[in-house]
């Protein structure tokens, strides 16, 4: 994903690429991070260290490293885009303790047709649960075999929307879910929410947010092609980002939607 935004800024005319930060055992350090991406020498080498002067950080990185980055950010009074998920305790306390003197930008997805369909969703969920009777709902998402975190980060905030929207959250988390199913599990519970992760192959990510009532169904899908729509709708968070006041954003914000 670093390679793609690289690629994707120096596509864009708003934007300059001054630093490509890695972990220190990086294979790559010292390699020009424009080669890296194939778009050709920027003069931007793959770095460990934070020796540079930017408007806004976008992370793409791994549980377990954001709060350590959001510190950076903090310390040098940049914005930061968050873009990475499965995060730990220790990595929302960082982006937490952040948002108080930096603007921080956290999606599960970055993409602008998943953030659509996250409204979409939502919009159903309020619809359907109004008029009454029972609405069952399944996610299902697939990604390539080496992401790491399931239900993915982006499934499980379709699920919380869905939850809020049909008021069956508990504390803001949906208070009936299955992860998958086996054996005599017996009749579906009412007000469940169901997750199913498939891992298989180079797919870049799939969401289906299945509506089952009783003599039909409503299917809400979003499918990646590439993964370029995480790094341009990234591009487009920085943008977005620069200039804004200490807090916490989306990429609602990012899109207009109220």
């Amino acid at each position: 994903m670093g390679r793609r935004v690289v690629a994707a800024a120096v596509a864009d005319a708003r934007v300059e690429v001054v630093a490509a930060i890695d972990w220190e055992q990086c294979p790559q350090l010292g390699d020009d991070a424009g080669q890296l991406a194939g778009v050709g020498t920027i003069d931007v080498p793959v770095t460990s260290d934070w020796d540079c002067v930017a408007d806004v950080i976008i992370d793409f990185s791994l549980p377990g490293a954001v709060a350590a980055i959001a510190r950076k950010a903090v310390a040098r009074k940049v914005p930061l885009v968050v873009a990475t998920t499965g995060m730990n305790a220790d990595d929302l306390a960082g982006i937490e303790d952040a948002r108080k003197s930096i603007p921080v930008l956290v999606s599960p997805s970055m993409s602008l047709a998943v953030n659509v369909a996250m409204d979409l969703v939502a919009r159903a969920g309020r619809l359907l649960s109004s008029v009454g009777g029972r609405t069952d709902v399944e996610i299902i998402e697939c990604h390539h075999h080496h992401k790491e975190d399931a239900p993915s980060g982006t499934a499980l905030k379709f699920g919380q929307i869905v939850g809020e929207a049909m008021h069956l959250t508990d504390g803001g988390e949906p208070a009936q879910v299955a992860h998958g199913r086996e054996g005599r599990v017996g009749a579906r519970p009412v007000g469940e929410i169901g997750y199913h992760a498939v891992r298989s192959g180079d797919n870049p990510g799939e969401h289906t947010i299945l509506f089952g009532m009783e003599g039909e169904s409503l299917s809400v899908n979003v499918r990646a092609s590439g993964r370029d729509c995480y790094a341009h709708g990234a591009v487009a968070a920085a943008v977005f980002l620069v200039g804004k006041a200490a807090g916490t954003y989306s990429m609602r914000d990012v899109l207009g939607i109220d």
